[in-house]
């Protein structure tokens, strides 16, 4: 059977029609996204005319994106008529932590008993390191202890250099983050917690987890001199099992 001309000009304009609407729902996808990372960020909420001048949108497509955002429950409205971080997104961020968690724990308990300190998994959220698990040792002494949900700056702190050496070398980053991306796992002094000492290695978490690191934080110069091949070893049991 050959083609008429017609018959190529109605293929090809399928396939311009198939593009344009691959190309319309990729963008909806990254407005609502946006829309999302928005809402979340905002400790007080945002209305939809705000959302739709940072999308630089009219304010009825900013809401009907916030509106399927509503329906999957992960952003709400409340009464003054803000949009706010909705249960789902949090039901969310949960399972995709516990999974993470459920992975690197064993891992920790094992290294905390080792090391007779606390041993922390710590993530990154926005611009913070976040403890999503903390495990303190069954047979120390005495041990720094501190709260899953404990947060800091990424700007300081072993975990915070650790978190920012997992990703590529960026032009302008610090020469430390270079040195940890090298060395592999960082170490500092006295920046989260005064006088305490912190080693950290990046992990590589697959795609759909966050960036995270494990973390030991400790009074004790000699251990943390000393720790640095323990935790590279079991970052390497973590990645192996997260792979």
């Amino acid at each position: 059977m050959t083609s008429t001309p017609s018959d190529e000009a109605g293929a090809g304009g399928t396939a311009t029609r198939e593009a344009a609407s691959r190309k319309q729902g990729s963008q909806t996808l990254a407005r609502g996204l946006r829309a999302l990372e928005l809402v979340a960020g905002s400790e007080t909420g945002l209305t939809v005319q705000e959302i739709a001048a940072e999308l630089g949108v009219h304010r009825t497509i900013a809401y009907r994106l916030l509106a399927t955002l509503d329906d999957f429950r992960l952003v709400a409205r409340n009464g003054d008529g803000r949009f706010h971080a909705g249960a789902g997104l949090s039901a969310l961020a949960h399972q995709v932590q516990r999974g993470l968690r459920e992975a690197t724990e064993p891992h920790l308990r094992t290294l905390a008993r080792e090391l007779q300190s606390t041993i922390s998994l710590v993530a990154l959220e926005g611009d913070e390191a976040v403890a999503i698990s903390v495990i303190e040792p069954p047979n120390a002494t005495y041990h720094i202890s501190f709260r899953a949900g404990s947060r800091h700056p990424l700007d300081r702190g072993a975990a915070g250099l650790a978190l920012r050496a997992a990703f590529a070398a960026a032009p302008g980053e610090p020469a430390a983050v270079a040195e940890v991306r090298a060395r592999g796992f960082a170490r500092t002094r006295g920046e989260v917690e005064p006088e305490a000492y912190g080693v950290a290695v990046p992990l590589r978490t697959p795609p759909g987890m966050p960036v995270a690191c494990i973390n030991l934080i400790t009074y004790r110069a000699e251990l943390a001199e000393r720790s640095a091949p323990l935790l590279l070893e079991c970052a390497a049991l973590i990645d192996a099992d997260l792979a």
